[in-house]
């Protein structure tokens, strides 16, 4: 059986994020199943018009935001965890909070009760204080925050080889096998 992970999307800026991951992700041995909510829907229309109807035939499996019977809302439904990429304040103030009032909340939720791996990609900036609170009540609870902010050591020259490092730091946290960027090696020279 393929190991099953979860890809979830949202409505923060930054939905390369959630394409690049479910891109790659289709190199692996991993069965994906996908839910975005609304407002991914709509930043997805505005960042990348073209890529929804390129985006869902890349995951094995596709769930309605408001379906809550799908089978990713359970717990009796294995899966090495989920990964919300981008991750909007708005989710994560659900999740921090267990208001599991739409499909992706509630599979965060059964991520989290079942002490699987979830790896919020959480995308806002400035922070105040008061995100900095959700993020902390995310992590106390089990959640993997990871921002998307880019490292330059190993010298991108386009703006994927930016995004694909954040995606490798995904999925190192996973232990899903990558080429997505150099490591660092300790070689301090030029």
């Amino acid at each position: 059986m393929k190991k099953r992970i979860v890809v979830a999307i949202t409505g923060a800026s930054g939905v390369i994020y959630g394409l690049r991951c479910l891109k790659h992700l289709a190199d692996t041995d991993y069965e994906t199943h996908l839910v975005i909510s609304g407002g991914g829907r709509l930043t997805i229309a505005i960042e990348a018009p073209d890529s929804l109807d390129q985006l869902l035939p890349m995951a094995d499996f596709v769930y309605d935001c408001n379906d809550i019977a799908a089978p990713i809302a359970n717990g009796s439904f294995l899966t090495e965890g989920m990964i919300v990429a981008p991750c909007s304040i708005k989710s994560l103030s659900a999740i921090a909070n267990s208001y599991g009032d739409n499909l992706l909340v509630r599979a965060a939720d059964v991520v989290l009760k079942e002490k699987r791996k979830l790896c919020l990609v959480v995308r806002e900036t400035p922070l105040h204080k008061g995100h900095l609170r959700l993020m902390t009540m995310a992590a106390d609870m089990g959640a993997h925050i990871l921002p998307p902010i880019p490292s330059f050591y190993h010298r991108p020259q386009t703006i994927e080889d930016i995004i694909d490092q954040t995606i490798g730091k995904i999925f190192d946290f996973f232990g899903i096998e990558h080429a997505l960027f150099t490591r660092w090696s300790g070689d301090l020279q030029p």
